[in-house]
């Protein structure tokens, strides 16, 4: 997939790259809290009124990695692109590469 492109270009506000640990975080706290209250309930013979636990009982999304995503214009991955060519290259010919690099990776999946 490496000619794979975005379409909308919403990237998430951080810089980890994933949320897979407070994903596993959370099922294990969600599968834990089911756990208990199913046992709880098959010691006094009531499993018709479990309910499920809710996500927001169990973990809050604000304290995970990722707070959100934002919507990155060109215009504004061009300005990007300029500042931290400008810092890393030490000639035109690097600065240029080393722009069309930044925003085609920025554009990568």
């Amino acid at each position: 997939m490496s000619r794979s492109r975005r379409k909308t270009p919403i990237i998430p506000m951080t810089l980890c790259r994933s949320e897979r640990r407070d994903k596993q975080c959370w099922h294990r706290a969600w599968r834990r809290a089911e756990r208990n209250a199913l046992t709880a309930l098959l010691s006094d013979r009531h499993v018709e009124a479990h309910l499920p636990w809710v996500r927001n009982d169990v973990s809050d999304v604000w304290t995970m990695s990722k707070d959100g995503r934002t919507y990155w214009s060109a215009e504004a991955r061009s300005e990007m692109a300029a500042i931290l060519t400008e810092y890393r290259g030490s000639t035109p010919r690097e600065r240029a590469s080393l722009r069309t690099r930044l925003l085609h990776r920025w554009m990568a999946k």
